[in-house]
């Protein structure tokens, strides 16, 4: 059985593409699951291949996919659909599995309005996804029994029982034995709860963590592979700085001479968390400072003070990592008075780099679900 990954292209073309042009961490996990499970199966990265669509067609009909997975986001939910369409035009047997974050929260939308899509993978989705491509391939058992799927059956949209999380990250095979990549995750979740933030509904609220073996032994394989720079794509890495600095102390040890960017929440950070991460090749961190407003931060439910921020610009820089600040505008609420506050923070902090982002209203966030009650 052929399995192709595809991360689909975006319905905007974006200024930096730099956020965008790797594939979701998962997308690989799902592979190397595959790959133990001794599965045939490629994974493309084709954010942009909008921009030469005659190789999606011969790509397709050189590997005649069986089963096809797409690593759906909001944003890339078109690429998909039209990606799709042009499989099943090729090959009406080949099965179309949409799966991530975007899917998960919008699985009955895809499965009511396009009939390119046969299968919806809710939630995490590595053994899901496993499950259903052996049914796929041996027709045994009832599609009823996987759990965390969600499908067409008699003209009507079913639903199985939501899969359990998987509790122990160690049972993932690392996906660094079968591929080459820069995003790198050592915890699922996180126990803040942004309103505008998609995490907490699709991961949860409980961080599970890798042990830091499991974490550092990922990177020595990709290191050995001849990358040295990495993206820590953890939603808030410092969160346990016992662990962050043990982290620290092995990629030290095994004499892993790389650097990485990470992300953290500016009440996470403390000199002797910094000092280490410093150490150890990180050289940028990412804070979500969202407006200079506490007004507008606490409708976000940001929950950090502006003390709070001060304070972890001033010790990030003093250790000599870059620090970088997220910044939202257009909430309700916004004001000429609260962008000012926002103008004023930034003089304040001085970030070494700063992106601006709109405020959007993504499905599986707390704002989506109040815009739709209201």
């Amino acid at each position: 059985m052929k399995i192709l990954l595809i991360y689909p292209y975006f319905i905007e073309e974006r200024i930096e593409a730099e956020d965008i042009k790797a594939p979701p961490t998962g997308l690989y996990s799902v592979g190397a699951v595959l790959k133990d499970n001794e599965y045939d199966v490629d994974i493309l990265n084709w954010h942009d291949i909008d921009k030469r669509p005659q190789e999606i067609r011969e790509t397709l009909l050189a590997k005649k996919p069986d089963v096809i997975g797409f690593s759906i986001l909001h944003a890339n939910r078109w690429g998909g659909i039209e990606i799709a369409r042009t499989a099943k035009g090729l090959d009406p047997t080949v099965k179309i599995v949409f799966g991530g974050i975007g899917a998960s929260f919008l699985w009955e939308h895809f499965l009511r309005h396009f009939p390119e899509v046969d299968f919806v993978v809710l939630g995490e989705g590595e053994f899901t996804f496993l499950s259903l491509i052996k049914y796929l391939e041996k027709k045994k058992g009832k599609l009823e029994d996987i759990r965390g799927i969600a499908y067409r059956k008699n003209g009507n949209i079913e639903r199985t029982e939501e899969a359990e999380t998987l509790r122990n990250l160690a049972m993932l095979p690392i996906p660094a034995r079968y591929f080459a990549y820069r995003h790198v995750a050592s915890s699922r979740g996180c126990p803040w709860n942004c309103t505008f933030c998609g995490s907490p509904q699709f991961w949860g609220r409980k961080v599970r963590y890798r042990s830091p073996e499991h974490f550092v032994q990922e990177l020595e394989i990709l290191y050995q592979k001849g990358i040295t720079f990495f993206y820590f794509s953890d939603d808030t890495f410092t969160m346990n700085k016992k662990r962050v600095i043990e982290i620290c102390q092995r990629i030290i040890e095994r004499g892993l001479d790389i650097t990485w960017y990470a992300i953290s929440r500016v009440n996470d950070v403390n000199g002797d968390v910094l000092a280490w991460m410093r150490k150890a090749g990180c050289i940028q961190i990412s804070y979500g400072i969202e407006s200079g407003s506490e007004k507008i931060r606490d409708f976000l439910n940001k929950d950090i003070r502006k003390n709070q921020i001060k304070k972890a610009f001033s010790l990030t820089t003093k250790y000599g990592i870059l620090a970088r600040a997220y910044f939202i505008y257009g909430c309700p609420g916004e004001t000429g008075k609260t962008i000012q506050d926002t103008l004023d923070l930034i003089q304040e902090i001085r970030p070494l780099s700063t992106i601006f982002y709109i405020l959007d209203l993504y499905p599986g966030t707390r704002l989506y679900s109040d815009a739709q009650k209201r």
